[in-house]
């Protein structure tokens, strides 16, 4: 079934707690270094929004390639993440005016919740915080923040409703978007001789090859293949869904970097149910995949196939959930008092940028700065209330 994008550019919050639980290995700031990043970046009706946060999230964005950023782009960096900063903290306040603040049992729902995501143990957690810089508490603090903000979101969505004839509209209009394209239905089972950190891990070419021959024939024997893929697929994307990749079009798989050959049984000498034996790509994983569903021919989809009025619904809430995450930071920044003292320093010294240089990143050689000045364009004076 072809499924409509759903269109959607959510406001998206700079922190955010799925971040920081991938957030690792950033270098804390000390010395000199930490007295600058204890400035103060902003305010947002009074409330401090410190250097050192800015820089944390530039690091962490950055995933350790932050050190090849010229000053300028760091810069830019560095105004992007502050812009998204100052948004959030402006929600926030809405949220916290408006009494949307979540309980503490909330709080440590969402984050069992990512840490389950996640397959995270306790003693992973509390290496993770240790690495990332953190704290139990500025990490409750995070979730904290992105519940309310989510609730404040939540109270306008729910007044969202389409009408039948809207959905009419839309399909009449994207006709051409309606189609069931050749393809497959397909769920996987994947061993990777990399070290991931996950359960039953394979850490070496000869046990990934070891453990996919021992999958393969407990799923010849008999083995449920959503039970199997749940309990030793390394692939984080589709274990949870027992393997299920969903269903792939023809286009998609001659992309996907399977093989052609693989491809083509998918289409011909397999059948529905059928498995494959273990399969290695180029990236040196192993896969077995399970042929779920088979549609050789392409057709238009109407009104009443099935899924098709549930799909455009869901497209058409979206755009709308869209427009009010905008119209909602709009207004939230509106009212806002907002002091953004790293562009006015900016402002103030357009030739002196080395003072805002994240922590712990060492400057770029003087040919790269060079080279980065030539290819970028002047930018737009930042504005602020």
């Amino acid at each position: 079934m072809h499924r409509l994008s759903k269109r959607i550019v959510m406001i998206a919050l700079v922190v955010s707690l799925a971040s920081a639980f991938t957030a690792c290995n950033r270098n804390g700031a000390s010395g000199k270094e930490s007295t600058a990043n204890a400035a103060v970046a902003a305010t947002v009706n009074g409330k401090n929004i410190l250097l050192e946060e800015v820089d944390r999230l530039v690091n962490q964005q950055a995933a350790g390639q932050q050190n090849q950023m010229s000053q300028l782009q760091l810069a830019a960096a560095r105004l992007q993440v502050l812009d998204g900063l100052i948004q959030q903290q402006a929600l926030f306040q809405r949220a916290e005016k408006e009494k949307l603040l979540p309980t503490e049992d909330e709080v440590s729902q969402a984050i069992n919740a990512q840490k389950t995501q996640a397959s995270m143990t306790d003693e992973e957690y509390q290496k993770m915080l240790r690495e990332s810089s953190q704290t139990e508490q500025s990490l409750r603090e995070v979730a904290r923040k992105q519940i309310a903000v989510q609730k404040l979101q939540d109270r306008g969505f729910s007044k969202i409703s389409i009408t039948d004839r809207e959905v009419e509209d839309f399909y009449n209009n994207n006709k051409e978007s309606f189609v069931n394209a050749r393809g497959v239905g397909l769920a996987t089972i994947m061993v990777d001789p990399a070290d991931n950190g996950m359960q039953s891990d394979a850490k070496s070419e000869v046990e990934a090859k070891q453990k996919v021959d021992v999958i393969y024939q407990r799923l010849k024997s008999g083995g449920d293949f959503a039970q199997v893929a749940r309990a030793e697929s390394e692939d984080s994307q589709s274990n949870a869904r027992g393997g299920d990749l969903g269903f792939l079009s023809e286009e998609q798989l001659k992309q996907s970097g399977l093989s052609p050959e693989l491809v083509n049984r998918f289409f011909n000498s397999m059948q529905v149910g059928d498995i494959t034996a273990p399969e290695r790509t180029p990236t040196g994983r192993f896969y077995i995949f399970k042929l779920t569903r088979k549609q050789l021919q392409s057709e238009n989809l109407t009104l009443d196939s099935p899924g098709v009025r549930e799909d455009i619904k869901k497209a058409l809430i979206n755009q709308r959930q869209s427009l009010l995450s905008a119209a909602l930071v709009a207004t939230a920044m509106y009212d806002a008092k907002v002091v953004n003292n790293l562009a006015q320093s900016m402002l103030d010294s357009p030739n002196n940028l080395s003072g805002v240089r994240p922590a712990g990143a060492v400057n770029p050689s003087p040919a790269a700065t060079a080279a980065t000045a030539a290819a970028t364009p002047p930018a737009s004076s930042p504005q602020g209330k």
